[in-house]
């Protein structure tokens, strides 16, 4: 086991091992015999899954993780905290909401820059 930012790690031997120790707290023979409106009926009563859109999967997209590059930048302290505020991994949700504004900048038109 592996602990990194809040985060425990296993692996394929280490939960092997405890599944036997522990066992599972799943209950197989029951999920089993659901029928399928009892699994939709228990999908539909998560509240996990509130706001989900059936077929949210259909627009996901693939993102493979490239290489990072290292570099100093200045963001407003303000910003910062509230990006920590959220937990560990506070550096990859700001990667990722730039990511996104990139994304979406894409298919805008081109800001033109001009100096006086």
């Amino acid at each position: 086991m592996k602990r990194r930012n809040g985060i425990v790690s296993y692996s394929e031997a280490e939960l092997r091992a405890l599944r036997e120790r522990e066992g599972s707290k799943t209950d197989f023979a029951a999920l089993r015999a659901k029928t399928e409106e009892e699994l939709e009926a228990d999908i539909a009563s998560d509240p996990d899954w509130a706001n989900i859109p059936r077929d949210w999967y259909r627009d996901a997209v693939l993102v493979a993780p490239g290489a990072k590059r290292l570099l100093s930048l200045r963001l407003d302290q303000d910003v910062v905290d509230w990006f920590k505020a959220q937990g560990p991994g506070y550096q990859t949700r700001i990667n990722a909401v730039l990511r996104a504004f990139m994304e979406g900048r894409k298919t805008a038109k081109p800001v033109s820059r001009k100096r006086a």
